[in-house]
């Protein structure tokens, strides 16, 4: 059995347009971004090498990334598309699980946010 490990980005924070709503695209909202990562170890960690890992920085900037390409109305599809460019730009990613929040939800209520979870297998 292979080795794993876990690299956890917790709170990555945007100012984005997603969501069904026109003021959502017109205003825009913060959304936050949890990934959690399951990562095949291979010779990385015991060789110390960064270029046989997840470079949490670059995790980060394609997260971002996706986060700002486009509009998307489901918080579902952003969470879905973040763990498939995750998963195809690090082959080691064997799991990845985004949470993506949003604070400011349109919703008749008071609540701290809305979110929603996706795992992605590769």
């Amino acid at each position: 059995m292979t080795d794993v490990y876990t690299i956890t980005l917790k709170n990555c924070a945007f100012f984005a347009r997603h969501g069904v709503y026109a003021e959502e695209e017109f205003l825009g909202q913060r959304f936050f971004v949890d990934a959690e990562l399951e990562v095949a170890a291979g010779s990385a960690l015991e060789n110390d090498d960064i270029d046989g890992t997840v470079d949490y920085g670059i995790a980060f900037k394609v997260i971002e990334e996706t986060v700002m390409s486009s509009r998307r109305f489901l918080i579902e599809a952003l969470a879905l598309a973040i763990a498939k460019e995750l998963c195809q730009r690090f082959g080691q990613i064997r799991r990845a699980k985004i949470a993506v929040r949003k604070p400011s939800a349109p919703v008749p209520g008071i609540l701290d946010y809305v979110q929603v979870s996706v795992e992605h297998f590769n």
